[in-house]
């Protein structure tokens, strides 16, 4: 573990977090303080400490001194803590959630059509 693997721990973090909490368009890049920002409300109190130590490493990796100063253990375990919350909803999950969402909307869709059409029929005195 070095100042070079935080960077990549906090992009995947990021990317997780936007994948499983939304916030981000498709095609777009977010860091993790940024993410943080927006959807860091979504995490349970103690993973936002973690994810604020991994943003608080993240900031001064571009100071090589300071960032040798970090502890990589607890950036390390942060990661880890982070990683395991947040995959566990995979691509497959999130795809049939979306099919399933899609598919109740249009089911929601044609009952009310057929509701306003059998309204229509009773007003013109058809039924």
């Amino acid at each position: 573990m070095g100042i070079e693997n935080i960077r990549p721990m906090a992009d995947e973090v990021a990317g997780l977090m936007a994948a499983r909490f939304g916030g981000l368009r498709r095609g777009h890049y977010a860091d993790l303080e940024s993410m943080m920002r927006k959807r860091g409300g979504a995490l349970p109190r103690r993973l936002r400490r973690e994810a604020r130590l991994l943003v608080q490493a993240d900031r001064v990796v571009g100071h090589p001194k300071l960032a040798r100063q970090c502890d990589f253990q607890k950036l390390e375990h942060a990661h880890k803590a982070l990683t395991h919350y947040l995959r566990p909803l995979g691509q497959v999950a999130r795809f049939r959630g979306g099919v399933i969402g899609t598919v109740a909307s249009v089911i929601m869709s044609l009952l009310l059509l057929g509701a306003l059409v059998l309204w229509l029929m009773t007003q013109r005195g058809l039924l």
